[in-house]
């Protein structure tokens, strides 16, 4: 067979969809090809909360694997709603690469050297808050588009930065773009960034595929990406939010989650810790989850 993959059109989409083909499909013995198809989020140019946040890009792609039209789909994990899907599985999580937010400045400037005033783009809440607490003097854009589309905002003089994720320049092979990288520390990342996942029918009866997809997880990945999402799931909340969490598994076999929720108008944040085993990814979450809440964040998020 050919391993038929789904996959939206733009070139980070077919640059990501290829990497993870490519793997399964020598795990498989067989070749690949793509099926391009277009979603509601590549159609409009509207702020992502309007169109319905989470899950824009994936419907789509999801509809070429439950027609029969491809084997399986790739997304960006942090695209990827939490909840499950009665037809699909999650197949894969491969091994996340940087899940930093970098920088990418005119003249080559780093936050600090930015002039006040100067416009940002971002259309992540998350990003633009954890931004002003950095630098409050400076003006934060709304933007969309792709990674070319926001690259070239800066080149034409349209803002004088824009904030993207890291390994989605890296895919490109552009992460040298990138004017500064900002720590984990300094600016959490959205759940699951950095990741890419492989959904397939969760009936899927190909003896050969089901083992190839297999064979592109990684098991602290998954963890890591679970106890994240769960903490956003249980918040009710999605990649609108202005919500950031990352998770690590040590060398020692434990699992850390740190979770922030901030407010956009300047109020401190709330952050909240979670240790468990990687068996517990799941509960890690939810506790966090339930921290941030006790701490007063459903106010953040309009929920309380």
């Amino acid at each position: 067979m050919t391993l038929r993959v789904a996959t939206r059109g733009s070139r980070l989409a077919v640059a990501q969809s290829s990497l993870v083909a490519q793997r399964i499909a020598a795990a498989m013995g067989e070749p690949f090809e793509l099926v391009t198809v277009r979603t509601v989020g590549d159609n409009s140019k509207e702020p992502l909360d309007r169109i319905g946040g989470t899950g824009v890009f994936v419907g789509a792609v999801r509809e070429a694997v439950l027609r029969g039209e491809a084997d399986i789909c790739v997304h960006s994990l942090k695209d990827l709603p939490t909840a499950p899907h009665p037809e699909l599985v999650l197949g894969a999580v491969c091994a996340r690469d940087r899940a930093n937010d970098v920088l990418v400045a005119r003249d080559g400037l780093k936050l600090a050297d930015l002039p006040s005033g100067a416009r940002i783009g971002t259309g992540s809440p998350r990003r633009a808050a954890q931004l002003a607490r950095l630098r409050d003097d400076l003006a934060v854009v709304g933007i969309r588009g792709n990674i070319d589309t926001r690259l070239r905002a800066v080149a034409e003089g349209r803002v004088d930065a824009v904030v993207l994720a890291a390994a989605g320049l890296d895919r490109l092979g552009i992460g040298q773009q990138a004017t500064e990288e900002f720590a984990i520390s300094e600016v959490l990342p959205a759940p699951a960034q950095g990741a890419l996942a492989v959904e397939m029918r969760i009936d899927a009866t190909d003896a050969n595929l089901v083992t190839g997809v297999k064979r592109a997880d990684h098991g602290d990945t998954r963890v890591a990406v679970t106890a994240e999402r769960s903490a956003m799931a249980a918040l009710e909340t999605g990649c609108t939010a202005p919500f950031g969490a990352f998770a690590v598994v040590s060398d020692d076999d434990v699992l850390e989650l740190v979770a922030t929720v901030l407010d956009t108008t300047g109020r401190e944040p709330i952050r909240k810790v979670g240790v468990g085993a990687p068996a517990e990814a799941a509960a890690v979450g939810e506790d966090v989850a339930a921290a941030l809440l006790a701490a007063g964040a459903g106010h953040y998020l309009g929920v309380g």
